[in-house]
């Protein structure tokens, strides 16, 4: 087996053992889109084991990602960074997780097969990744987020940037895709936002024995709810109206993601599959979680085996419908809040996003100034 295909085999097999979701979802998508989007999922997955890791202190974190950043571009071999965060990588860090940042350079080499268009979406979505993400998880506590448009940020950088991406990786692949660019490109980061919150709100509890919170202060304010004194039992009537209120929002986000879909040629159907699972069972995890508010944990809204089962059924029997997707999006939505939601996607301001950056190569080249 020669060393390509040695890679290949490696991102297969690692894939199942670092996300369920995504090992049932990517073996969808064409031949041709199956093993960047793996790679890059395995690249995001890494930089989140990086952030992640309790043993490493937030300063070496930033130098540590910051790394990452050079090794994807191919600015720096892997070798190096892969030895030194296998001896830092705690037992808190499950072993394929460990596993795959050992084999960090296998994915890396892979990655540096593609085309020009496609490693410069998969670079952009991790340096991205990597300078935002750390801003937030740096600053993280039971105190949740001062706003919604910090939460809108949040969702932007760890997961808006992977829906841009992907929908690079989808317009280089197909000229049909491509003559839909910027209606794509005007949903992609509100699809992600839609999973990300839906996300946030099912792990509400979970996160917080953690440390952290990812809501915002500003709507819970309105409900006279302290994010940072919130204990789940006894329940809190204001906490479960802001729930409901950000249930509305991750809906308005979700119906976003259905047009985003939809814009996707009918006949390209595995790449449609990969969109729609997501979609279906987020939008099913809201209707479980607005049914009941006074959940304390996110297994209590988990969609069912069988729920799941359907999900992937109908919208088998509706890929290329375009009608009967949407009927099957409404039926599962009945009874869910909708909030309003500015036009157009919400990005941080380019000025926040170059901050960021020069922060960065500030601390790669240790100066505090040009």
């Amino acid at each position: 087996m020669d060393q390509g295909t040695a890679d290949d085999a490696y991102q297969r097999e690692i894939l199942p053992h670092v996300s369920r979701t995504f090992a049932l979802t990517i073996p969808q998508l064409p031949e041709g889109l199956r093993t960047p989007v793996t790679n890059a999922y395995l690249l995001c997955r890494i930089a989140d084991t990086i952030e992640d890791e309790p043993a490493i202190e937030p300063a070496e974190t930033l130098e540590f990602l910051d790394r990452f950043k050079d090794v994807v571009a191919g600015r720096i071999p892997a070798e190096p960074l892969c030895a030194a965060l296998t001896r830092r990588l705690s037992e808190n860090t499950l072993p394929a997780e460990r596993d795959l940042v050992a084999r960090m350079d296998a994915v890396v080499r892979v990655t540096a097969r593609f085309n020009e268009a496609q490693r410069a979406a998969i670079v952009r979505c991790v340096e991205l990744m990597c300078f935002g993400m750390p801003r937030f998880q740096s600053n993280a506590s039971l105190r949740g987020l001062a706003r919604a448009t910090d939460l809108d940020d949040y969702c932007y950088y760890v997961a808006g940037v992977v829906g841009e991406m992907l929908t690079e990786l989808f317009c280089e692949y197909s000229p049909a895709i491509a003559r839909h660019r910027a209606a794509l490109q005007a949903r992609a980061v509100s699809f992600a936002q839609g999973l990300q919150m839906t996300n946030i709100l099912k792990d509400v509890w979970e996160d917080r024995a953690r440390g952290a919170c990812w809501l915002p202060q500003e709507v819970f304010s309105r409900h006279a709810v302290d994010l940072a004194g919130l204990r789940s039992e006894p329940h809190d009537e204001g906490f479960g109206a802001g729930m409901h209120e950000l249930i509305g929002v991750a809906h308005a986000h979700l119906r976003n993601a259905l047009d985003y879909t939809l814009y996707i040629p009918a006949a390209e159907t595995g790449i449609r599959r990969f969109c729609l699972w997501a979609i279906g069972l987020a939008v099913l995890t809201l209707r479980n979680i607005d049914r009941d508010l006074r959940f304390t944990a996110g297994s209590q809204v988990k969609v069912s085996h069988f729920a799941v089962a359907m999900t992937r059924m109908l919208t088998d029997l509706g890929v290329r419908r375009d009608w009967m997707l949407r009927g099957l999006f409404a039926q599962a939505a009945r009874g869910l809040p909708l909030a309003a939601l500015p036009e157009g996607a919400h990005r941080p301001s380019m000025e926040s996003r170059t901050s960021a950056a020069e922060d960065a190569e500030r601390r790669r080249f240790g100066s505090t100034g040009t």
